[in-house]
C-alpha cells in the first residue's frame, strides 16, 4: 500500500493505463473496420485458401493478447523508468527541506540544466531559504546589539548605586544626576527598540498627506536641539502628496531631521527638500559633518550602528536606531531608503515614495522654503 502511494508508482499505473486503453482503442477499430466485414461463412474459390472470420479471429486474437501483455509490461515498466526521472529534482528539493526542517538555512539545491517546473521551484525555494537566512542572521545581530544596549545602561546604574553606598562623603545629587540621565538613555532605547518594532509590523492604515507638511513639522520641532548644536536648518520643495500612516511619516522625517542635526559639525547645515515627478515622491534630508567612507555606510541603516567619528557625545546623540527605523517605515510604505556619503563631508538620505492617486481635498497653500 505505501508503495501504491507513491507518486512515482501512481505515474507508472498512469502510464500504463493510457497504454491499456490505446491498445483496447486499437483492437476495437480493427474489429469494428476490418474483421467485422469479413463473412464468417466458407468463401468459395476456384483455387487456394481463403480464411473467413473465425480462421482470421484464430490466428489474431492468441498474437493480439500477446502483444497487449507486453504492452502494459513496457507501459509499467517504462512509466515507472521515466516518472523516477522526472520526479528525481524533487528528491533534492525533498532533501532541501528536510535540512531546513533541521534548522540548517545555509543548505540549496541549486539545481542546474533544467528549464521547467520543477527549476523555476528550486530557483524559488533557494531564493526564499536566502530570505530566510539572512532575517534571522538579522534578527539574531538585532537582538545581540539591543542587549548589550540595554545592558549598558543597567551596568552604569549599578556602578553608581556601589559607588554611592560605598562612599559615604560622595554627593546624593550628582549619583542622582548620573542616575537620571541613564535612566532617560535606557528608556530612549526601550522606546526606539518599540518604534522599530511597530515600524516592522506593517502599516494598518493609509491616509493621503503632504510630506512637506511632515518634514516642516519635524524642522519645528528639532529647531531647538538645532540651535544648541550650531547647525542650520533649511526647509524646501514642493507638495508631496503620499498615502500612508502620518504618525509613521512624521516620525520617518523627524528621525531623519534629528540624525542631521546630531551627526553634524558645529557651524553646518541641514537640509530638508521635498519634490513629486511622475507618479513619485521624493524626499531628501542632506548634512554637513565628519567625511564618511562607503563601507560605513552602507552600514548605518542596521539597527544600533553608528559612524564612531560622527557621534556627538550627548545626550542627544541618539540609539543607533534612527536610521533602521527610517528604513522600516520605508519599506512599510513600499518606497526605497539610499544613503550616500558627500564629497565634503556629511551625508545625503534620498527617500522615494510612491504618490498618492489624489491630492486631499484641503491643503494650506505651498509656501515653502528657506532657513531656519
Amino acid at each position: 500500500m505505501t508503495l501504491l502511494r507513491s507518486a512515482r508508482a501512481r505515474l507508472a499505473l498512469s502510464y500504463a493505463l493510457i497504454v491499456i486503453v490505446a491498445g483496447v482503442i486499437l483492437l476495437a477499430l480493427v474489429w469494428l473496420f476490418l474483421l467485422r466485414y469479413v463473412p464468417d461463412d466458407a468463401i468459395p474459390m476456384r483455387s487456394g485458401f481463403v480464411p473467413n472470420r473465425s480462421d482470421l479471429g484464430r490466428a489474431f486474437w492468441p498474437r493480439a493478447a500477446w502483444a497487449f501483455a507486453f504492452l502494459v509490461a513496457f507501459g509499467l515498466i517504462g512509466g515507472w523508468f521515466l516518472a523516477g526521472r522526472m520526479l528525481s529534482p524533487l528528491q533534492r528539493i525533498t532533501a532541501a527541506t528536510r535540512a531546513t526542517a533541521a534548522g540548517s538555512l545555509s543548505h540549496r539545491i541549486r539545481m542546474t540544466g533544467r528549464d521547467d517546473e520543477f527549476g523555476e521551484l528550486a530557483d524559488a525555494f533557494d531564493s526564499m531559504l536566502a530570505r530566510i537566512e539572512s532575517h534571522v542572521a538579522e534578527q539574531r545581530r538585532f537582538a545581540a546589539n539591543a542587549s548589550h544596549e540595554l545592558r549598558t545602561p543597567l551596568s552604569v546604574m549599578r556602578s553608581v548605586l556601589d559607588v554611592a553606598r560605598d562612599d559615604p562623603d560622595a554627593d546624593p545629587r550628582v549619583a542622582l544626576e548620573r542616575l537620571a540621565a541613564t535612566n532617560d538613555r535606557a528608556i530612549a532605547v526601550a522606546e526606539a527598540l518599540l518604534a522599530l518594532a511597530s515600524a516592522e509590523r506593517g502599516i494598518d492604515k493609509r491616509e493621503p498627506i503632504d510630506l512637506s507638511l511632515a518634514a516642516e513639522a519635524a524642522a519645528e520641532e528639532l529647531l531647538p536641539l538645532a540651535e544648541r548644536n550650531d547647525v542650520t536648518l533649511d526647509l524646501s520643495g514642493d507638495r508631496a502628496d503620499v498615502r500612508g500612516d502620518p504618525a509613521l511619516l512624521g516620525q520617518l522625517a523627524t528621525n531623519l531631521l534629528h540624525n542631521a542635526i546630531v551627526h553634524n559639525t558645529a557651524g553646518g547645515w541641514a537640509r530638508v527638500a521635498t519634490s513629486s515627478t511622475h507618479g513619485e515622491v521624493t524626499l531628501v534630508v542632506e548634512n554637513t559633518g565628519e567625511v564618511l567612507d562607503d563601507a560605513t555606510v552602507s552600514t548605518l541603516a542596521e539597527p544600533f550602528q553608528r559612524g564612531s567619528e560622527r557621534t556627538r557625545r550627548d545626550d542627544h546623540s541618539g540609539t543607533g536606531l534612527g536610521l533602521a527605523i527610517a528604513r522600516a517605515i520605508v519599506d512599510g510604505h513600499d518606497g526605497t531608503l539610499t544613503l550616500q556619503a558627500r564629497t565634503d563631508g556629511g551625508m545625503r538620505v534620498e527617500i522615494r515614495l510612491p504618490a498618492a492617486d489624489q491630492r486631499p481635498t484641503s491643503a494650506p497653500e505651498d509656501q515653502r522654503g528657506g532657513g531656519w
